[in-house]
């Protein structure tokens, strides 16, 4: 009950958009319907975030820092007809130090590309077919420990393959609700799916520690899907905008009323043409992703289990929108 009242109050974290600049020949349509204009709509948004902190001879006392994040969103809609093709990809990455000796550190890292097809049913909704891709770039470590690689390309990676219906009322939110999906874990990396990481199944050992069998570096899931868009501005002056992702899934085969949660929301301030601000906020819980609990309170974490992740970032710096 403590995992549903976090979960629900966390929907009130809301925040990012980004949407691309129309096209002059769309310009000249702007007081027609966006739903009845066919043809492409492209754009995104690109953004590099610099901070830093220096000290010299400070009394008040503090550590040397820098920071670095970049992100690269894109997009590529078709409307034709009775059809609709949606894409878009998704990249963030960035990191930091902290102290003049310290070693850099990631503090994201991500690969999202998502296509969706629909053919229209009725007025608002569609027969529609789904593909996400999700990944990371580089290794991921326990830090301070970072001996041991936690995460890596590929380690894990997640593919959705759906079929179902998407509701579309306007161009600012869509419901896909797809009853027949696959879900599929890659953990290309043996050491990890040695040792059961993200689900899959963990490697078997004699009773001396060798290994009879390795660990499964692939894992497959059949059960049910749903995926919430919404995008919109907030002001009149498009100065605020606000993108929400949010993917829901549950294995029938497996614990279906373990729900999978990955809801990633992106809040965008525009300062001028090439200065802007960003929030974004994600939270994810995937009942199969095993990490350190202290279940007694102590401060010692002495087993695994699901927890409730949560990433926020706040970023300032150099933006171009196209």
């Amino acid at each position: 009950m403590k995992k549903q009242l976090l979960f629900l109050s966390s929907l009130f974290m809301f925040s990012v958009s980004i949407i691309g600049q129309v096209t002059d020949e769309e310009k000249n349509l702007r007081t027609a319907n966006n739903d009845t204009i066919d043809g492409w709509k492209k754009g995104g948004l690109f953004s590099l975030n610099l901070s830093q902190a220096s000290f010299s001879d400070w009394a008040g006392g503090g550590q040397n820092s820098i920071n670095v994040n970049s992100s690269l969103y894109l997009f590529a809609n078709l409307k034709k007809n009775k059809n609709r093709w949606d894409n878009m990809l998704n990249v963030g990455y960035g990191i930091f130090r902290q102290g003049d000796k310290g070693k850099f550190i990631k503090s994201d890292d991500k690969i999202e590309l998502n296509s969706k097809y629909g053919r229209n049913a009725s007025k608002d909704w569609y027969y529609a077919a789904l593909l996400n891709f999700k990944t990371q770039m580089a290794p991921g470590y326990n830090y301070p420990n970072d001996s041991n690689i936690i995460s890596n390309f590929l380690a894990p990676a997640y593919i959705i393959a759906a079929i179902g219906m998407d509701y579309k009322p306007n161009d600012n939110f869509s419901a896909f609700i797809a009853p027949l999906t696959s879900k599929s874990t890659i953990v290309n990396v043996q050491d990890l799916a040695d040792a059961g990481a993200f689900g899959v199944t963990k490697a078997s050992y004699d009773t001396s520690g060798n290994v009879i069998k390795h660990g499964e570096k692939y894992r497959s899931e059949f059960g049910g899907y749903i995926r919430l868009v919404y995008k919109t501005t907030l002001f009149k002056d498009k100065s605020v905008t606000l993108l929400s992702n949010m993917d829901l899934f549950s294995n029938y085969l497996h614990n279906p009323q373990n729900i999978d949660v990955n809801w990633e929301t992106i809040i965008g301030l525009k300062v001028n043409k090439f200065i802007s601000a960003t929030i974004s906020t994600t939270l994810v819980y995937d009942d199969d992703i095993k990490l350190p609990v202290d279940g007694n309170g102590d401060g010692v974490k002495e087993s695994f289990g699901p927890r409730l992740q949560l990433k926020e970032i706040l970023a300032v710096g150099f933006s171009y929108k196209f």
